[in-house]
């Protein structure tokens, strides 16, 4: 049921390279922090990594596997995740007081903020990228149906532990970072539009391959 041990520390390389790549998750959690606080940007970690569950089990019950034998359903799943991408970047655009520090902008409920954070990894992607052509490539062959879900479920587990803390790493980072950009009103100024610019740069490169 465990992968062997060289495949599990191959796993749990490629699992750290994937988080520290920054991609919308990343973006998700330090603008959450940044601009709500600790509380916002662990409650953000948590709904994306609620997403990865998602993931996770749709490797273990087949889904993944069938996603990547229909063209359609691959198609839908990318051109979801990028559209909604755009969508966050537009909304950063036309809504900067979303990422005012100055304390007197609307505040996100952090149920919407969980929400948000679940549905940006559920339709990232770049993960649902990673369980489909990788996390198959980790699991030992020849132990059957039972034994190869049960491999899936332990590389699964161990990605979600990496995921999670990573993401809340960043989650406290940003919210350090949050006083320091509240005395540079400057930086602040340009940051929804920096912000903006990343979601909608990622959900258009996430359609390219397809074009």
């Amino acid at each position: 049921m465990i992968p062997e041990t060289s495949r599990l520390l191959a796993f749990i390389a490629a699992s750290f390279a994937l988080v520290l790549i920054p991609g919308p998750n990343l973006v998700y959690v330090l603008t959450r922090s940044v601009s709500q606080g600790r509380r916002s940007g662990v409650c953000s970690a948590l709904g994306v990594e609620t997403g990865t569950l998602v993931h996770i089990a749709a490797a273990v019950f087949g889904l993944s596997a069938l996603i990547a034998r229909s063209d359609v359903a691959y198609a839908t799943l990318r051109y979801a995740g990028a559209a909604y991408l755009v969508h966050l970047g537009l909304r950063a655009l036309r809504r900067p007081e979303a990422l005012d520090l100055s304390g007197t902008a609307a505040r996100i409920p952090l149920t919407k903020v969980f929400r948000d954070g679940v549905l940006v990894n559920v339709l990232n992607p770049k993960v649902a990228l990673f369980f489909l052509a990788f996390l198959p490539q980790f699991v030992s062959p020849g132990q059957g149906t039972a034994g190869t879900r049960g491999q899936m479920l332990v590389l699964g587990a161990v990605f979600f532990l990496v995921a999670l803390a990573l993401d809340l790493v960043y989650a406290l980072a940003g919210g350090l970072l949050s006083g320091w950009l509240r005395d540079r009103p400057r930086i602040l100024r340009r940051q929804p539009q920096a912000v903006g610019a990343v979601y909608i740069s990622l959900g258009l490169f996430a359609v390219v391959p397809a074009l």
